[in-house]
């Protein structure tokens, strides 16, 4: 099964993102923080992520870079 992970700080986009890829059969993983966000990377390695760009502290452009970085991702 395909595992995605959704990435937000925002609640409500969270849940409305998990219920519609739940629909279509995809395993779902949230994070609310790009801090999560690589640790539920390196412990349950999704197939794809969907990134919210304006979060505080790590946003989706810094996870990118950081994942990038490193040669396994």
């Amino acid at each position: 099964m395909t595992k995605i992970l959704i990435v937000d700080d925002v609640e409500l986009f969270l849940e409305l993102e998990k219920s519609f890829l739940d629909e279509l059969g995809y395993e779902v993983l949230m994070a609310r923080s790009g801090e999560e966000a690589l640790e539920l990377v390196a412990s349950e390695s999704p197939d794809l992520m969907l990134l919210d760009m304006y979060m505080s502290g790590i946003d989706g452009d810094e996870v990118c870079r950081r994942l990038r970085a490193e040669e396994q991702w």
